[in-house]
């Protein structure tokens, strides 16, 4: 027999939940076959069989949380698709019988109890165990082995008992309570949905940060007047020439750089006593994923083009649609970017996404009519921008002023994109 362990993740991430098993017991497997699937806090992984053979043994179900070094499944080599372990199947039909005669003398003396019925007889359990089982009333067929081999032993039977002990407490309980203690908290129909490991892991993170840091928000207005000409302008040539769309990601990622390089405190993180100045620009950008808000990282974003930026953001979004985000994809970042204007936002407080000490909150584009510089008024496609940061290493003038400089990149573009 061979094990299936749960293989080392990531320096971060020491254990997980079985999401679902890819493969039946009894399923032939090969070398490197994918055979479970297991939910970490931030991306589904396949475990596959380090071995070929047939999967005789499931040890952890579905929903079952498992560590880094768990054995949760066993693969016999020499075993064929469909058939039994071979323990099991090695086992001499004269051993099975000389076990169950013994028993069947003591049914005969006994009187009759949980085991009359054709389906109680068939069950493999041991003679302790079925002479548990009539001293407390239990039908045999009801218990569910843990052993390897579909035995029943006395603890099998003890267990059973214990639970239709339990079972009855409740059912005298709910009776004698009054009718007010049997209504649900609220009165009203509720359905309760376990959460994912994933959903738990993001609210946690949610609220340590609220707890671990001296949260604020600065507010701003883009006029995007200059960038949506520049797309217009540009968009076919851009998509000829690259294979790809010029969108509004590229030009608010480079802008970001460009005031990152300026305020390198909004760059940075606290270690201990220590503030630690990053001199690279992993920029995160926050995606919507069916398990809830995932951040993939364009690494190294200061190096890439626009539509490098642009390549990068679109793979990773599609990676994240389809579940396939990895470990790498999600570690790190200096920096994110998230656009609630995507769904419909108008205004919002971005949390932080630690040990990040700032986050950049994008929100939907509204025509308004504006002032300009000579009084004259005119409607321009506007966008209110949000930045959430650490007033414990970055000061409020600096992040006002981060905005702006933001703002001032948008709305002159034409120098942002030569550049990028």
């Amino acid at each position: 027999m061979k094990e299936i362990r749960v293989p080392e993740l990531a320096e971060s991430i020491t254990e997980g939940t079985i999401a679902q098993w890819l493969v039946k017991k009894g399923d032939k497997v090969e070398k490197g076959d994918p055979v479970v699937e297991l939910e970490t806090d931030k991306v589904n992984v396949e475990v596959n069989s380090d071995h070929a053979g047939v999967l005789t043994e499931i040890l952890s179900e579905e929903g079952d949380d498992v560590e880094v070094g768990d054995i949760i499944g066993k693969v016999d080599e020499n075993a064929e698709a469909g058939e039994a372990p071979s323990e099991e199947k090695e086992k001499p039909k004269e051993e099975t019988k000389q076990k169950e005669a013994p028993a069947k003398k003591e049914e005969k003396q006994e009187e009759p109890a949980a085991e009359t019925s054709n389906n109680t007889q068939d069950v493999v359990a041991s003679p302790a165990a079925r002479k548990r089982a009539r001293e407390l009333n239990i039908d045999l067929g009801s218990i569910r082995a843990n052993d390897p081999l579909g035995r029943i032993r006395p603890e099998d039977v003890e267990a059973a008992a214990k639970g239709e002990s339990e079972k009855k407490a409740e059912k005298s309980a709910k009776k004698e309570a009054p009718k007010q203690q049997e209504k649900t908290e609220f009165d009203k129909p509720v359905e309760r949905v376990k959460m994912s490991r994933r959903r738990q892991t993001i609210a946690n993170r949610l609220v340590e940060v609220q707890h671990e840091s001296a949260m604020l928000t600065t507010f701003n207005e883009v006029d995007l007047t200059a960038v949506m000409k520049l797309r217009s302008e540009r968009k076919e040539k851009f998509l000829e020439k690259h294979g790809v769309k010029l969108g509004f990601m590229s030009f608010f990622t480079k802008a970001a750089i460009g005031a990152l390089k300026e305020f390198p405190y909004l760059n940075a993180e606290i270690q201990g006593k220590e503030l630690v100045l990053k001199k690279f620009y992993d920029i995160g950008i926050a995606v919507s994923a069916e398990e809830g808000l995932v951040v993939p990282v364009v690494r190294d974003a200061d190096k890439l083009d626009f539509a490098g930026v642009e390549r990068e953001i679109g793979n990773l979004a599609e990676k994240a649609r389809e579940n396939k985000l990895g470990l790498n994809d999600l570690q790190g970042g200096t920096f994110t970017i998230t656009n609630g204007g995507t769904f419909g936002s108008m205004l919002s407080t971005p949390i932080l996404n630690a040990p990040q000490v700032a986050i950049l909150g994008m929100h939907n584009i509204q025509k308004r009519p504006m002032v300009m510089p000579d009084d004259s008024i005119e409607v321009r496609p506007m966008m209110y921008l949000a930045l959430s940061y650490d007033h414990r290493i970055v000061d409020g003038k600096d992040a006002v002023k981060f905005l702006v400089r933001i703002k001032q990149l948008l709305e002159d573009p034409y120098d942002l994109l030569l550049e990028g």
